[in-house]
């Protein structure tokens, strides 16, 4: 049975006791709704905003908990670049657990990043379950027509990296413009707005 506050939230488990998810915590009860279910670490996909109170609050309740933070960035419209994805990876791989991963309402971007950890994690065999943190219910991942390369690029990594750790593949091979490519190859060139650009806002 979830919790009010698990619900208000989106709050869900990506690998239970080590790694989950949720929503931003606008309506407050952040603090001892992290330390209610053990969290030691925050992996923030928004990014730094140090001009809005969320992050402020977020930043201070953390500090105040000895909850460590990491800001990572993705946009849900915008292809990221390899670096902004090995800053993932690197927060996955330095965070104490249990992390964490939260953007806005907890269910694009953290869908995307909740897959990437579990690949990461599990390797390639585990490709079904990371594709289970897309699911309409009850994540509520309802893409607009330009997010839904977020779940692409895992079919895309799968097949170009042909077995080798996504971690490895991304250091080694990906880039933007090669995932671009592939998408507008299989008739998906509206399923992304463009490329990640320094400067541009999260969004969505």
């Amino acid at each position: 049975m979830r919790s009010p506050a698990e619900i208000l939230y989106n709050f869900h488990w990506i690998v239970p006791g080590e790694a989950a998810r949720s929503a931003q915590a606008y309506l407050g009860f952040m603090g001892p709704f992290l330390s209610a279910h053990g969290i030691r670490s925050v992996i923030n996909l928004r990014g730094a905003n140090e001009d809005f109170r969320w992050w402020r609050t977020e930043k201070r309740v953390t500090a105040e908990r000895g909850i460590a933070h990491f800001d990572t960035m993705l946009n849900s419209r915008r292809l990221p670049t390899g670096q902004m994805l090995l800053n993932l990876l690197a927060a996955f791989d330095t965070a104490p657990k249990p992390l964490l991963l939260k953007c806005s309402g907890g269910q694009d971007r953290s869908s995307f990043a909740g897959a990437l950890y579990i690949v990461h994690r599990k390797g390639w065999g585990a490709f079904a379950e990371a594709e289970k943190q897309f699911a309409r219910w009850p994540y509520l991942h309802r893409p607009k027509a330009q997010q839904r390369w977020l779940k692409h690029f895992f079919a895309f990594a799968r097949d170009d990296a042909k077995e080798r750790p996504i971690a490895e593949w991304i250091a080694q091979c990906y880039t933007d413009k090669r995932l671009k490519a592939w998408l507008e190859a299989n008739s998906m060139a509206g399923s992304f707005r463009g490329l990640y650009l320094p400067g541009t806002a999260p969004g969505a």
